[in-house]
């Protein structure tokens, strides 16, 4: 399939056998992940699954051990720095801490991207940050310097400046952490509608169960580098898999044990056995 082909294509991202391993550590092991155009697509898992470093391997930031990573119908791994350059140009990304420069107002956090990829005038360029702004509730902030902003809002200008650029595709790391209920709901809303009302391909990582749910049209769960589950939340709500309910229910006790692997208690407390 050429990229003109894949672009008219369902799926943007296709992933498929990869693996990379961190020292001795398998972070993903023959994961394969479609995500589909248009659509909001979520990746959970537990604490410590590689959700950030899947995203990473999609933007190229790290390239796998083995398997294929194609965006948009091309091989992420293959991509010279000039091309994965342009292939970010058609992505947004949306930070865990919101990434803002802290020097620099609202106005010129949403700016930096167009001023970066662009020659527009300034004109045009305060013409579409304004509008970005507007979209995220913020036009009135664009004065003011991010320790003003309040968590919630720091995240909604963040979100700004990744749709700074018109993205073809944008990615979210931990979107709702660290927000209270408001803000969360505000983001939560924020992901939906601009995804669809921009016509965007939006990849959530989260391990907020109930957004997520809120908010995507299909979640991939992911646990010890494979896929373990995969659905609409309805269909992952409804699995019968006890690792899929344990992580969907929060509950303490099920195939993710308690404890952490240890020698017997009894025999360490007398000191039979090594610390």
């Amino acid at each position: 399939m050429t990229t003109e082909e894949h672009k008219h294509s369902d799926n943007v991202v296709e992933i498929t056998g990869l693996k990379y391993r961190v020292g001795d550590k398998a972070i993903f092991d023959r994961l394969n992940i479609s995500i589909p155009r248009g659509k909001v697509t979520a990746i959970m898992g537990p604490s410590g699954t590689g959700k950030t470093t899947l995203l990473r391997v999609m933007t190229g930031q790290v390239l796998p051990d083995r398997g294929r990573v194609m965006v948009e119908g091309r091989n992420v791994a293959r991509l010279t720095t000039g091309e994965l350059y342009e292939l970010r140009t058609q992505m947004g990304f949306l930070f865990q801490n919101g990434a803002l420069f802290t020097d620099s107002t609202v106005y010129e956090n949403v700016a930096f991207p167009i001023r970066e990829h662009t020659r527009l005038p300034e004109a045009l360029i305060r013409h579409i940050v304004l509008m970005k702004l507007q979209a995220v509730g913020l036009r009135g902030a664009a004065a003011m310097m991010p320790t003003e902003l309040s968590g919630g809002m720091a995240r909604r200008v963040a979100l700004a400046r990744a749709i700074a650029m018109d993205p073809k595709i944008i990615f979210y790391d931990e979107p709702f952490v660290g927000l209270d209920p408001i803000s969360m709901g505000v983001i939560v809303r924020l992901i939906r509608v601009l995804n669809d009302s921009l016509g965007l391909t939006s990849i959530i990582v989260s391990h907020d169960v109930d957004e997520v749910n809120a908010v995507s049209d299909q979640s991939y769960l992911i646990s010890n580098g494979k896929v373990v589950a995969y659905g609409t939340p309805e269909e992952l709500e409804h699995n019968k898999s006890a690792w899929v309910r344990q992580f969907m229910k929060g509950l303490a006790d099920g195939p993710v044990p308690f404890h952490y692997p240890a020698p017997d208690y009894a025999s360490q407390l007398l000191g039979e056995v090594d610390t």
